[in-house]
């Protein structure tokens, strides 16, 4: 099925809507962008680089003239300029939040808020978006899709090290950070669908991009024969605007959680590891 055709069955029309995106000027966020313009919607970009925005901005503006869009800036290393973006988010009145801005294999350190930086770009700071715009979102109907990762499965929590600071493989320290997000955002929800967890599988993308130059520059072809492009896989990022998920459910390509177009699953992790991983998220000193 062509991406159209998926679109026209299984989405409807956004008109009317404010929505944001974290981490919109990225592969993933500039083509799910794209995919809510051509329904309509109005954009507000949630990003780090205001340069790249306006490019992004002015794109839009020219395919889809009627879309609105404005930007919101927020650096998600920095727990306190993220509590001023949700703020200008609240007053925005924005109708649903994309929790896509992500890090995989960046240099490493402690931001402000005490915690490894990959922890608190993935989860640290999505969390604090989330319970600050849940209450707003839940008035407006609306809701929150959280893009997750199935590098969830390489870690396990870690009460001694819950930002898996003392780690230094990148699979897994992303993987840490993917699972509180997973594990603790649905439980911020008081019904289906106010918190929906999306993945995009594999796909070409910066964070696909963290090899050795060498290494990269013999692979990357190869990996955009094999994976979906992230204008594919962004289709798993905008099926959590239409499709409702309970807390162990979310919604990814249909084939071994990597290639094919999206499809609602169950996704394990033990119970009681996710009523740790919460109780940590609500003791985190920035919340």
């Amino acid at each position: 099925m062509s991406i159209k055709s998926w679109i026209n069955k299984n989405t409807r029309s956004l008109e009317g809507k404010k929505i944001a995106v974290s981490g919109a000027t990225g592969g993933l966020g500039r083509e799910l962008c794209l995919h809510v313009a051509s329904l309509g919607g109005d954009l507000v970009l949630v990003v780090r680089n205001i340069k790249k925005s306006e490019e992004l901005a002015s794109l839009i503006g020219k395919k889809y003239p009627n879309v609105s869009v404005s930007t919101v800036s927020a650096d998600m290393e920095d727990t306190v300029s993220v509590e001023r973006a949700a703020d200008e988010l609240v007053a925005l009145d924005i109708d649903m939040l994309f929790l896509n801005a992500g890090a995989y294999s960046i240099p490493r350190h402690n931001t402000d808020a005490g915690y490894d930086n990959v922890f608190t770009i993935n989860f640290l700071s999505p969390y604090l978006l989330a319970k600050k715009l849940l209450p707003h979102l839940r008035k407006k109907g609306g809701r929150i899709i959280a893009v997750g990762s199935i590098a969830h499965r390489y870690s396990k929590s870690d009460a001694n090290d819950v930002d898996f600071s003392t780690r230094r493989a990148s699979n897994l320290v992303y993987g840490n950070s993917k699972r509180y997000l997973m594990a603790s955002l649905p439980a911020l929800a008081e019904k289906d669908g106010e918190v929906t967890i999306v993945h995009p599988g594999i796909t070409f993308t910066n964070i696909t991009a963290h090899y050795p130059k060498l290494i990269f520059a013999v692979i990357k072809y190869p990996m955009k024969v094999i994976f979906m492009s992230p204008r594919r896989a962004a289709l798993s990022l905008l099926a959590g605007a239409f499709v409702d998920c309970k807390e162990n459910e979310w919604i990814g390509p249909r084939f071994f959680d990597i290639w094919g177009l999206p499809k609602k699953k169950k996704f394990k992790i033990p119970k009681s590891e996710v009523r740790h991983m919460c109780d940590v998220a609500d003791k985190l000193n920035v919340i």
